[in-house]
């Protein structure tokens, strides 16, 4: 039985036309957003009109200045002035009308504004509240709809099962108009003595639900970022959001603008990463600073309920096929180096194994900087395939590691018969060292990871036959914690013994990741605090027992917000993102002379015999979006049924799976014909540090 499409209900508010006030000037392209917007919702989406509920204020001109009256909130009239009280209204009209599992799209177009809050026990005295300008804000009484009431507004709509988007094609931070462009906010705070009451709820309400949706969280937006809604935003807090006369005709918000042109170019369901991915892409080829935000549930389909795992990738971010090259939107901060090889494939592809979907294969320059890089598109002669349209925002699948990550191992078939810990019990073993040895060279036959030395050539790992009758790997000494054991005599074994030869050389990249030239290197202060957050005396030998309560504090000491995410790697080579403020997002922005602290309580893992082991804690830093998550990686444990999907991630940003998507067996193997190593650009603006703490039981 065919599933029934959900019901989707769409609140649209659109303002070009502000009442007179010293902060907002009247804007021109926003009305026209919403039209768009209810177009595409009416015909493409045969949204019936009952269930749209337009607010908009179309500008006044010298010949007519007729607006609609404004009117009291009806349930017969859909379309109404965006003033407070009939935003409010619709808001709390469309939660009461929706039932659980429908799904709610709220569109806003406008100015975003900063004025002095309203809630000094939240924020402090002299914080700014941020939230949406209605129209009637020139009035004496007028009113923001303020990021307090909106948590609000939003979290009974979440509570009730609605499954809630909302798109904010507005700006809180000013400028003025340049060109044929302008910027929607203003470059003031708004001082005035505001009317304290709210419509939405009592005073307590909303502080008890602010404290709730904010509790160790980070902001970085109007609204706090949560699992339950999705939010796109047109710009991060510190930038402008545009709206420009597109080819030279009508002006519209680029944010909303290149939304619908996604959605009705592409007629193929398409989720809510790969929408931002294209629509990122165009933006910045026209607003260099213009970076859209996402928040939430990436994979969740647009005006859909349903979850569409795909692989995490990297995106195209300009196409010039006159110089045969795209731009990517991965750099130096994540490991990438030139010689690095992409295939390209067409807008949501979800199935990366096909190759008759590809669109190019590319190979990274030396033209790399801290969070993007250049890569030319390779002729068939090369590696190459016949090229194929690309379009922006194009999604873009790693087929080889940079050269300098790639790791060689030697299998050692020699050990002999005796009782010392590097010889073998029985001469049984002995005599299936070369067999057992054999089966992995097989497996190593087509792995980009790890190759098998040659000749006089020196091995990162080495492969051998343990006294168990086990594959042991070694680097030096044998390895802890690759559990479970894997025995000679299990034919899948060498496969997994490769695997996790792949495994290791990823989790070392990260470890080795390092930029010691950096600018940056002078702009953080990444420390380790004792129970009374003070700082250990010697940040290079710290010695902890089992339990001990501790705290990392980060510190942006320089003049620019700077992204920084921290990665907690583990004894059993698992690699994690730690929350910072409760949220796991691509990266935290750290404003300039912010400081937070991370708690953290050391302990041992449990079963396998440690009685002390070495940990690191690694901070990632760079000037632009550098999507950390995806660095993360499962423990040795994990891996056999590890799947390489994405997980939900909380801001979809610059920089996808660079480490992770690769897999164990990937079909194109670098170029081995380079020599030495890919140095740093010293003037790249990303930097890395660590903590190293040694954990007693």
């Amino acid at each position: 039985m065919p599933q029934e499409a959900p019901t989707i209900h769409a609140l649209l508010i659109g303002i070009d036309y502000y009442e007179p006030n010293k902060l907002y000037r009247s804007l021109k392209g926003c009305v026209r957003d919403i039209n768009l917007v209810q177009d595409f919702l009416k015909k493409s989406l045969q949204i019936p009109e009952e269930h749209i509920r337009k607010l908009t204020s179309p500008n006044v001109t010298e010949n007519t200045r007729t607006l609609p009256k404004p009117a009291l909130p009806s349930t017969d009239e859909n379309h109404l002035l965006p003033t407070y009280e009939n935003i409010v209204h619709a808001f709390q009209e469309i939660t009461e009308t929706a039932q659980s599992q429908d799904i709610i799209y709220i569109h806003y177009s406008g100015h975003g504004g900063r004025a002095t809050t309203l809630y000094p026990e939240l924020k402090g005295e002299g914080q700014s509240d941020e939230g949406i300008v209605p129209m009637d804000i020139g009035q004496q009484n007028g009113r923001y709809l303020r990021d307090v009431e909106l948590a609000t507004l939003l979290k009974r709509m979440t509570e009730k099962g609605l499954l809630v988007t909302i798109v904010l094609d507005s700006c809180h931070s000013g400028g003025a108009t340049r060109g044929d462009c302008a910027i929607r906010g203003s470059g003031e705070k708004d001082y005035k003595s505001r009317p304290t009451e709210s419509l939405v709820a009592s005073r307590e309400e909303l502080i008890n639900n602010w404290q709730l949706l904010t509790a160790g969280t980070h902001r970085t937006c109007w609204v706090p970022e949560s699992k339950e809604y999705v939010l796109l935003a047109a710009c991060r807090p510190t930038e402008f959001a545009y709206e420009y006369a597109v080819n030279g005709k009508e002006r519209h918000g680029a944010l909303t603008y290149w939304m619908i042109d996604t959605l009705s170019t592409i007629p193929e369901t398409l989720t809510y990463k790969t929408l931002y991915e294209r629509v990122r892409a165009k933006i910045q080829s026209k607003f260099a600073t213009q970076s859209p935000m996402l928040l939430g549930e990436g994979d969740r389909a647009v005006f859909g309920g349903k979850t569409i795992l795909t692989l995490h990738t990297v995106a195209v971010t300009t196409v010039d096929m006159n110089r045969k090259q795209v731009q990517l939107n991965a750099g130096l901060a994540n490991g990438l180096s030139s010689g690095t090889r992409f295939a390209i494939y067409p807008l949501n592809t979800s199935d990366f194994t096909d190759k008759q979907k590809q669109l190019a294969i590319v190979e990274v320059t030396d033209d790399i900087k801290a969070s993007n890089a250049y890569a030319r598109i390779l002729d068939p002669g090369e590696g190459g395939i016949v090229v194929k349209p690309i379009e922006q925002g194009s999604p873009a699948v790693i087929l080889s590691p940079p050269v300098d990550l790639i790791r060689r191992v030697r299998l050692f078939d020699q050990k002999q018969l005796g009782e010392a810990e590097h010889e073998l019990p029985t001469q049984t073993l002995v005599d299936q060292q070369k067999t057992a040895l054999e089966a992995v060279r097989k497996a190593l036959v087509g792995n980009a990871w790890i190759k098998e030395v040659q000749g006089a050539e020196e091995g990162r790992y080495q492969v051998a036959v343990g006294r168990n009758g086990e594959y042991e790997i070694c680097i030096g000494s044998s390895l802890q914690n690759l559990n479970p054991p894997l025995q000679i005599n299990d034919v899948l074994a060498p496969k997994e013994v490769v695997k996790r030869l792949a495994h290791l050389a990823k989790y070392q990249a990260i470890q080795e990741l390092n930029n010691p030239a950096s600018e940056l290197t002078n702009s953080l202060e990444f420390v380790l605090l004792d129970q009374k957050k003070q700082p250990f005396s010697n940040q290079s030998q710290i010695t902890l027992k089992h339990g001990t309560l501790v705290y990392i504090r980060v510190e942006n000491v320089s003049p620019q917000s700077l992204n920084i995410a921290v990665m907690d790697l583990k004894p059993t080579w698992a690699i994690s993102q730690i929350p910072l403020q409760g949220i796991s997002s691509a990266f935290f922005e750290l404003v300039p002379q912010q400081s937070i602290e991370i708690p953290l309580t050391l302990t041992v893992p449990e079963g396998y015999g440690y009685r002390q082991f070495r940990k690191m804690f690694k901070l990632c830093a760079t000037r632009g979006p550098a999507d950390f998550q995806h660095l993360e990686l499962p423990s040795i444990e994990e891996l056999k049924n590890h799947r390489e999907e994405p997980r939900r991630t909380l801001f979809v940003s610059a920089f996808g799976n660079l480490l992770k998507a690769l897999g164990g067996n990937p079909q194109v193997a670098p170029p081995l014909t380079r020599t030495g190593v890919h140095e740093p650009d010293p003037r790249a603006a990303w930097v890395t540090k660590t903590i190293q703490v040694t954990i007693e039981q």
